[in-house]
């Protein structure tokens, strides 16, 4: 493995903290809008609800990013830097994008140019998820390995905040100030979030190394993820990141289908959602700070395991909606497990990234952990009825506690991939 240059374990400076927020949570701005706004939106406008689920499938890129994050790798602007070549274009699209729709009327926008609104949100997925590599590539670069949990912390945080501003911030204002004023905050927002980006000089701070990554032309997707995967201990790592978050994957799908039939509305929901949204996030940005105190492997055994606790304590509520309070504490508590342990993860991910390298090495770990989640999360509604409520929730903590093993055989049965402080 080619060696990383060694960064100074001291902690980020600001600029570079509000720098990697305002990143995330601009790609966190339009996902929100076309995650949580527009399904409300275009079924108060008569919108058919088939139409209104094919919305999931504009989100394939983030998917599929696996197969060009090599490029985003190797292709670099002299002018603007590796990363910053990358972000500034992408973001900038996605803002023009969102200009464009903010200057449609919505009468048409939703109806007879419907065709032309998904095509657009297409585009802004597919530009969001390229921008994803390079960020997350940025991210890698930009901090020591001890301060990357802080770093998911904002990764997580900043994307959240930005799903909430444009999901159910914008929905709260919508009947006040109507479409056209309502995204066009969204895109004053991301307006202001190009500025730290653009103020950053990559060039002269992370200079790009091309003789570190392979030379572009065919054969470069097998090329770099061969190289990933011939990496020692990888191939048992990568069971690690499959298997981290199957239990959280197994059981959290069924937490707000067993509310509902305990008789939970849809404003109770929407309040216990935005609540846990923020506990989350805060639970997040302690996962990092503990995370640059624990060290890798006691941060993902000790947040796997309040993870696992978490979904298991759901086995209590059912049969006790009522009981509002026991139903928020222990729900809080899931959602913080939940962020400190995706922190963790995260943190460890970007640990097995080579030099030059990162975004797809990054991104091909993600996808991969993303895809069996969704898989084992597709069976949670079967695994329920089987099992009951309770029957589900407790297999989920088990299953949970039971993957900790993997994390334990990693460290003692195989060598990881050197950090980049001891290399």
């Amino acid at each position: 493995m080619s060696p990383s240059p060694t960064p100074s374990i001291a902690r980020p400076a600001s600029a570079t903290l509000v720098l990697l927020a305002s990143l995330y949570c601009a790609q966190g701005l339009p996902s929100g809008l076309i995650a949580h706004s527009l399904p409300v939106l275009l079924r108060q406008h008569g919108v058919d609800l088939a139409l209104i689920g094919l919305l999931k499938l504009l989100a394939l890129p983030w998917l599929l990013k696996v197969l060009w994050a090599p490029w985003v790798d190797r292709l670099a602007s002299r002018r603007f830097g590796h990363h910053r070549g990358w972000i500034l274009p992408l973001q900038g699209g996605i803002t023009l994008i969102v200009t464009a729709l903010a200057l449609l009327a919505p009468d048409s926008l939703f109806g007879s140019q419907l065709p032309v609104l998904l095509g657009l949100l297409l585009l802004v997925n597919l530009a969001a998820a390229t921008q994803d590599v390079a960020t997350d590539g940025l991210t890698v670069r930009l901090l020591p390995e001890r301060w990357r949990g802080l770093g998911n912390s904002l990764q997580v945080g900043g994307y959240k905040i930005g799903m909430l501003v444009s999901g159910s911030g914008l929905l709260l204002v919508f009947d006040s100030f109507g479409w056209s004023l309502s995204v066009g905050l969204l895109v004053i927002l991301l307006v202001l979030t190009l500025i730290p980006i653009w103020r950053f000089p990559e060039a002269q701070r992370l200079p790009y190394r091309p003789a570190l990554a392979e030379p572009a032309g065919p054969g470069l997707l097998l090329r770099h993820y061969r190289g990933l995967l011939m990496q020692p201990g990888m191939l048992l790592w990568l069971a690690v990141v499959l298997t981290f978050k199957l239990g959280d994957a197994l059981g959290s799908p069924m937490i707000k289908p067993m509310l509902v039939d305990q008789g939970w509305s849809n404003a109770e929901l929407g309040q216990l959602t935005l609540i846990s949204s923020l506990v989350g996030i805060a639970g997040a940005v302690l996962g990092g700070l503990l995370y640059a105190r624990l060290g890798t492997l006691r941060a993902l055994l000790l947040f796997g395991t309040l993870q696992a606790a978490g979904i298991a304590a759901m086995a209590l509520l059912v049969d006790a909606g009522a009981d509002r309070p026991l139903v928020y504490l222990i729900a809080l508590f899931e959602q913080a497990a939940d962020g400190m342990s995706t922190v963790a993860l995260f943190a460890a991910m970007m640990r097995m990234c080579r030099a030059e390298h990162e975004g797809a090495d990054f991104t091909l770990q993600a996808s991969a952990q993303l895809l069996l989640g969704g898989l084992v999360g597709a069976l949670s509604g079967v695994l329920a009825k089987a099992l009951g409520y309770s029957g589900l929730f407790l297999s989920a903590g088990l299953l949970g506690l039971l993957v900790l093993a993997v994390v334990v055989l990693n460290f003692r049965s195989a060598s990881p991939l050197p950090r980049p402080d001891q290399v």
